[in-house]
C-alpha cells in the first residue's frame, strides 16, 4: 500500500500548496505571533529553526520509515498571502492507512473558517486516497480546533496525551 503524496488542493478561498523549502521565509511572519502557542505550548520559531523544520518535513517520512509526512501551506486565493498550514502524519497498522491531522491559521485571518476549509479539504483528499482512519490531538479548551475536528468527521475520545484529547473518525 503506497502512501498518498501532498499535491495541490484547491478550495473556494484557499490554494493548499505542498510544502517547499522556499515557504519558510513567507510562513515565518505568520508563525511569529506568540498567541498561536497558547494551547500547544512552545514559542514562535526562529527563521533558522523553521527552515530546519521544513528540511526535516520535506524528507516526507520519519528516519525509521514508520511515519509519512504530508504538509501543505495555506495560501489565500484573493491576495496570494500565506495564511498557515495543514499537516498529516501517516501511519500504517494492520494494513490500514491512518492519518493524524494538524492545522494552524495565523491570527490575522482567524475566525473566518479557513482552518475548517483547509482541514476538511485535506481530510477528503486523504480519504479518497486510501486513508481509512483520521485523527487529531486537540487541547480540550481550544474550542475552535475542536470545531475544526468535528467538521472533519472526528469525535473526541477518552484518550489524553500531553494535555490534549485524541479525536478520531
Amino acid at each position: 500500500m503506497r502512501r498518498p503524496v501532498a499535491d495541490a488542493v484547491e478550495t473556494p478561498r484557499l490554494r493548499l500548496e505542498p510544502l517547499a523549502a522556499a515557504h519558510a521565509a513567507e510562513l515565518h511572519p505568520v508563525l511569529a505571533d506568540p498567541a498561536l502557542y497558547a494551547f500547544t505550548g512552545g514559542a514562535p520559531p526562529t527563521l533558522a529553526g523553521l527552515r530546519a523544520r521544513h528540511a526535516r518535513q520535506l524528507a516526507g517520512a520519519s528516519p525509521d520509515g514508520s511515519q509519512g509526512w504530508l504538509d501543505w501551506v495555506l495560501r489565500l486565493r484573493d491576495t496570494g498571502a500565506a495564511a498557515g498550514f495543514v499537516q498529516a502524519t501517516l501511519t500504517r497498522g494492520g494494513g490500514v492507512l491512518a492519518a493524524d491531522l494538524a492545522w494552524l491559521v495565523g491570527t490575522a485571518v482567524q475566525g473566518r473558517g479557513l482552518a475548517t476549509e483547509a482541514a476538511v479539504a485535506v481530510a477528503g483528499r486523504l480519504r479518497a486516497r486510501g486513508v481509512v482512519r483520521l485523527g487529531a490531538w486537540v487541547h480540550p479548551d481550544h474550542a475552535a480546533s475542536g470545531a475544526v475536528a468535528r467538521r472533519c468527521g472526528l469525535a473526541p475520545t477518552a484518550e489524553v496525551r500531553d494535555g490534549e484529547v485524541r479525536w478520531a473518525g
